[in-house]
């Protein structure tokens, strides 16, 4: 097909991500990509300012990455992980529990999946020690999760994703939105009400759970590690498990290897995903303690098991993808990328449209405040020779760890320029 023609036929046929059919804007079509950079059908280069929606974070074709799958590719590409278990799963687990010091790992097929997999185990975990009135979970307001059903009920369920499905939902707990701000001192009232609403919830809550000090598809929005500490000490004190989805903010890209570790605490189960394979397969997991997995365990076993679950391809892209980001001096290039996103931002808090400009670690947000006209931002960026993706009121960046620093210079411009149209 000629690139005019690939283009024609997916909008008559295919379906993208929160989209109509066909799109309202036509995808651009991509022939191939390699380093920090996608090529075009029409021979362009585009920067990856998105890190393929934040999974990329080693870029495209890595060497190593590329060795890892056509390995495992000659031995097997997949074996069923019930009554089975196979080396390249037994490696990731180990590297999982020692970074996270949560030993228990259930691989499953993506992010969405992994939350439904936490939620399961909390659930069946308070289900198991006879608190059987413990059905609903805690969550706060601005989150996003995933979009399938138990992932979608503890979303933001008025501004965020879901709203359509509301009533198809299970009903959680939704305390407010922690105050903005990564270094804010932490608001008094605020962590008062977040216990009130703990307490008044105690008897009916399994769990809590958030996104560690950013909320990602929810607004890019940051808050002060001070809040998750408080969350911790509320679900030691009312027999809570805290889950912590580190989906978008596990692997470095906040500039601490987990989000939980800003604020030094450890939670009950954590969800993994996207930079977990470095962009290259979908594959997530759920990690847990020891007591959680020795009480589900005890109440007959985890109810839950994906065809596809601990994939040995993904797990062993995964293993090198993990290994490969350990050996780099990550925390020295998500520190030069932050310092460059700051900089090159700058400019764009004196838009007019613009309502706020934010970063931390390899993430860039640029908020308007009136929401942004895809087709024209996107046209503004690729111009500028850089891909992103903006939604709603958001025009931001997630950059792979190896971009230079001329690179995010040329990134940030770009998002200058896309704020420029709104």
């Amino acid at each position: 097909m000629t690139p005019d023609e690939l283009v024609a036929f997916d909008q008559e046929h295919l379906w993208h991500p929160y989209a109509t059919t066909p799109s309202a804007v036509p995808p651009y079509p991509v022939v191939s990509a390699s380093g920090v950079r996608l090529t075009l059908a029409d021979g362009r280069e585009l920067i990856d300012g998105m890190s393929s929606w934040w999974a990329a974070i080693h870029g495209y074709r890595h060497p190593r990455l590329d060795a890892a799958i056509h390995d495992q590719l000659g031995r097997m590409s997949h074996v069923m992980f019930g009554g089975l278990t196979h080396a390249p799963a037994v490696e990731l687990a180990g590297l999982l529990t020692e970074l996270t010091g949560l030993p228990k790992v259930f691989l499953c097929d993506s992010g969405s999946v992994s939350v439904e997999v936490a939620i399961k185990m909390a659930l069946q975990y308070q289900q198991a020690l006879g608190r059987t009135r413990r059905r609903r979970l805690l969550t706060v307001r601005g989150g996003y999760h995933g979009d399938t059903f138990g992932a979608m009920a503890v979303c933001d369920p008025v501004n965020g994703m879901h709203h359509l499905f509301a009533e198809a939902l299970p009903r959680h707990v939704f305390a407010s939105r922690p105050p903005a701000g990564y270094g804010a001192e932490p608001d008094p009232g605020y962590l008062a009400e977040l216990a009130r609403t703990v307490e008044s919830h105690t008897d009916e809550l399994a769990a809590i759970i958030v996104e560690p000090v950013v909320q990602g598809a929810g607004g890019m929005y940051f808050y002060s590690p001070a809040y998750l500490s408080a969350l911790r000490e509320l679900a030691d004190a009312h027999g809570l498990l805290l889950i912590a989805d580190e989906i978008a903010t596990g692997f470095g890209r906040t500039g601490e290897l987990f989000g939980c570790e800003h604020a030094r605490v450890k939670p009950d189960i954590m969800c993994l995903g996207k930079a977990m394979t470095g962009g290259y397969l979908t594959m997530a997991a759920a990690l847990c303690t020891e007591r959680v997995a020795e009480v589900v365990s005890a109440g007959g076993g985890l109810m839950h098991g994906p065809t596809f679950m601990a994939n040995p391809l993904a797990a062993a892209v995964s293993s090198a993808s993990i290994r490969l980001l350990l050996e780099r001096p990550w925390r020295r290039e998500v520190a030069g990328i932050e310092a460059a996103l700051r900089s090159g931002l700058a400019p764009a808090a004196e838009l007019p449209g613009v309502a706020d400009v934010r970063v931390l670690g390899a993430i860039g947000v640029v908020e308007t405040q009136a929401p942004v006209d895809v087709g024209l931002a996107q046209k503004a960026a690729v111009d500028h020779g850089v891909w992103l993706r903006p939604f709603n009121r958001l025009i931001y960046t997630m950059p792979p760890f190896i971009t230079s620093t001329d690179d995010v210079v040329r990134i940030a411009e770009a998002v200058v320029a896309a704020a420029r149209t709104v």
